[in-house]
């Protein structure tokens, strides 16, 4: 028994390194190596590639905005799952990998039997027992074409592929976080702002009420600024329910309640998120996560290829035990009452009706379908980035522009309301300016809001940052529980 474990071991080893998995080829990049250029995205300068990775912290500089980020990545429960789903595969990794050794086990077993007289050979009724201890290994598979290697290949690649979907979910948290607090921050100021506007309204229906009641104003200029206050109340309410709302979305990516002193009323600032460098260069999306996990799950496609192939040669496993056996429990250990058990089996697959053949296609075309979830990431990176960019050149002279026309309108409606209370012009002049005036704030607020939210999407786009990933590193899936919050 000896030279026989002997002789499959040595084997074993020789064939080690045996492995049916196709060379893997990183399939070439399906766009161009640099980002659109043209008016609508600015000048073409070269981005300034840093030492170590830019993290959210250097992106959002507003503290609140900080506070409620890490607040999130606490407590969000999206993330909380994405977290414990890479706990799930680095198990599932550690139980396929397991089968690469022989599982080794213990056993005793102990049967006492009377046999009545008519079924016994003597005549008699007979009491026998039989006792046995026996130490060693059931149906390991001496992986010789790299079947189990193959499977272990796999889910570790799938493993990697679950961290990048971490990384991903955490990403798009952060960037979620960002928009729903500048959301509820605008949406904040346009409900202020429509307080100050009705109260103007108000005090304008009042003036043309005295005026309509000394015979000054006809019931026409009265029933307009009537018409006004009511389009500002409606207004109002509108915006009391978006501030709500608003709250309530961002309280569930919290995962918490939403702290009031973090999202005190104010203005939206320009300085609340860091410039990003423009001409950033194609393979800086090569950090994304999404695109890094579709190209771990190409890599797990192409080893589940190297275990479809491994099918088709023979299967050969072994169990053996070594122990000891005895009619009395008394002599169990004693000399003379030692055993053991050797079996190996192959398994030579002849006629399968086509199904390995079919097994081993369906895992090319499963490598065939991830290439083209890969290419189709890197496009949809390369689209979103290039969006972003022109979205920062163009909202920036948006925003210069509606600031222009909400000066022009600040000077009509002063002229206006000069002309309207000296007699010159009629009240309807006199509406017009106000509702232009605050049409036009509205939309400054509504532009900046837009800006600033195309930032946190090109931050996205870009997988967090704009510099190079220098020092990443994985944790080892051989691990346990060392993922779980």
């Amino acid at each position: 028994m000896r030279k026989s474990l002997l002789s499959l071991a040595i084997a074993s080893l020789m064939l080690s390194g045996c492995s049916l998995i196709p060379e893997y080829l990183q399939p070439a990049s399906p766009v161009a190596q640099a980002y659109p250029q043209g008016p609508a995205y600015g000048p073409n300068e070269s981005a300034q590639v840093a030492e170590a990775e830019q993290g959210w912290r250097q992106f959002f500089h507003d503290p609140a905005l900080q506070q409620l980020i890490q607040t999130a990545l606490v407590n969000n429960r999206d993330l909380r799952v994405a977290a414990l789903n890479l706990d799930a595969y680095a198990a599932q990794y550690r139980i396929q990998r397991s089968e690469l050794f022989p599982k080794v086990s213990a056993d005793g077993t102990g049967v006492r039997q009377r046999v009545p007289g008519d079924l016994s050979q003597t005549g008699k009724a007979t009491t026998s027992g039989q006792y046995s201890a026996t130490l060693g290994v059931s149906a390991y598979e001496l992986d010789l074409f790299g079947r189990v290697r193959s499977l272990s290949e796999e889910a570790l690649q799938t493993y990697f592929s679950s961290e990048q979907a971490r990384r991903s979910t955490q990403l798009s948290l952060v960037a979620n976080v960002a928009n729903a607090y500048l959301t509820l921050t605008a949406d904040q100021e346009l409900l202020r702002l429509t307080q100050e506007t009705l109260k103007t309204y108000e005090d304008s229906l009042k003036l043309t009420q005295r005026s309509n009641d000394v015979g000054v104003a006809s019931a026409l200029d009265l029933s307009q600024a009537r018409t006004s206050v009511e389009s500002a109340r409606v207004a109002l309410a509108q915006y009391q329910r978006l501030v709500a709302q608003d709250r309530n979305n961002l309280a569930l990516l919290l995962g918490t309640s939403v702290p009031d002193d973090l999202v005190a009323n104010k203005p939206l600032a320009d300085d609340l998120l860091e410039e990003l460098p423009a001409g950033l260069p194609s393979e800086l999306l090569q950090r994304r996560p999404d695109i890094l996990q579709a190209e771990f799950l190409l890599k797990a496609a192409n080893a589940n290829i190297g275990a479809a192939r491994a099918a088709f040669f023979p299967t050969i496993s072994l169990t053996a035990n070594a122990g000891s056996s005895s009619a009395d429990l008394s002599n169990l250990f004693k000399g003379g009452s030692g055993s053991w058990y050797f079996s190996p089996t192959i398994s030579i697959p002849i006629f399968n009706a086509g199904e390995l053949k079919a097994s081993l296609d369906y895992s090319k075309i499963q490598k065939d379908i991830r290439v083209a979830q890969y290419e189709k990431s890197i496009q949809t990176a390369f689209q979103e980035v290039s969006d972003g960019l022109a979205a920062r050149q163009t909202y920036n002279q948006q925003l210069q522009a509606q600031r222009d026309f909400v000066t022009a309108n600040q000077d009509y409606y002063r002229l206006a309301e000069r002309r309207y209370r000296t007699g010159i012009d009629s009240n309807l002049t006199f509406l017009d300016a106000q509702r232009s005036l605050f049409s036009a704030q509205q939309a400054l607020i509504t532009d900046r809001l837009a800006q600033l939210t195309s930032e946190v999407n090109l931050y996205k786009a870009l997988g967090g940052g704009w510099v190079e990933n220098t020092g990443q590193k994985t944790a080892d899936p051989a691990t346990p529980g060392q993922f779980s919050e």
